[in-house]
């Protein structure tokens, strides 16, 4: 069986950017790409336009984005498997990681396997009909964007996230809906008033999102009262799911410690989860700013991190 110094579990901003960094300190990385739990590059590869990582004046596509990055990964020497990790055993040193096809031992482990935005499953959001053609689940990352901009958009949730999405919207939008199935928003008392002071929000109490129609891009919504199950059609020209995300961490099987959300923990200022030799990355751990770059920069922060731990346990 073969044996690494490093593993990293994960492909997207922070899973490439660490093997950039790991690669060019000489540890030869590993890095098990996934294959059906989702394409690699992570959630950027169902993203059009990124008009906000910076050195790209006039924007990148998601996928271009991250091509580059794999490419550049593989440039210093990183070894990629198109595989997913099943199970990984941290009991024992070196760790076993079990993917798809290959079982290898790993000295150290980066996992960046990210987290999956929740989305409802309404007629119209699917992959191949309207996600990313004026559906999303980002606000801050898509919201900017030119088929949003003075249109009237619907958050769909009531947490502490639909009020934060919605209010940032409300710098691009003419009119920004808030739709809830309850009588009383989710969020914090005073999240909830800055939502109902804001005079560019509305919240649409009591009613659920089951259709969203369109011809190229979205241009309206269908939604239901779950009182009387009255139906209305409304224009709309964007649709953000704000309901929050599920870390991907299904196959970690309880072994390092998390929050109440599933989120990994890691050290202050660290990137160091509870398991000495194993670090955490990007979104998996990252439940407040979700950005490609804020994921990069953990990313290389956790490569610098597993380089000195490796380096200190003389494993380098």
């Amino acid at each position: 069986m073969e044996r690494k110094k490093l593993v990293i579990i994960g492909s997207g901003p922070a899973g490439f950017t660490a093997a950039i960094y790991a690669a060019r300190a000489n540890l030869s990385p590993l890095v098990y790409e996934g294959f059906f739990s989702g394409p690699s590059g992570g959630q950027l590869m169902t993203t059009t336009e990124v008009e906000n990582f910076p050195g790209f004046p006039d924007g990148i596509t998601g996928p271009v984005l991250m091509d580059a990055m794999k490419q550049q990964s593989l440039r210093f020497g990183t070894q990629i498997l198109t595989e997913d990790v099943d199970e990984v055993d941290l009991r024992e040193r070196p760790f076993k990681v079990k993917g798809g096809k290959t079982t290898v031992l790993a000295d150290s482990l980066i996992i960046a396997t990210g987290a999956t935005a929740k989305r409802l499953d309404v007629p119209g959001t699917l992959d191949g009909e309207f996600w990313q053609k004026g559906v999303t689940a980002c606000a801050v990352c898509d919201g900017a964007m030119p088929i949003f901009r003075d249109q009237e958009l619907y958050v769909i949730g009531g947490g502490d996230t639909a009020v934060e999405e919605a209010t940032f919207l409300t710098k691009y939008g003419s009119k920004v809906y808030i739709v809830h199935r309850r009588d009383e928003l989710r969020a914090s008392k005073i999240m909830a008033q800055h939502a109902m002071d804001n005079p560019k929000i509305d919240i649409v109490w009591n009613h659920v999102l089951t259709k969203v129609e369109g011809s190229d891009v979205v241009g309206s919504v269908t939604l239901q009262n779950v009182e009387t199950k009255e139906e209305v059609k409304r224009h709309a020209g964007g649709v953000f799911f704000a309901i929050g995300h599920t870390p991907n961490t299904a196959f970690l099987k309880g072994q390092l410690k998390t929050d109440d959300q599933g989120y990994l923990l890691v050290g202050s200022r660290s990137t160091a989860t509870n398991v000495e030799g194993v670090f955490a990355a990007g979104d998996v751990q990252d439940k407040i700013y979700r950005q490609a770059v804020s994921a990069a920069g953990s990313g290389c922060m956790a490569a610098l991190d597993a380089e000195r731990w490796l380096t200190a346990n003389g494993l380098s």
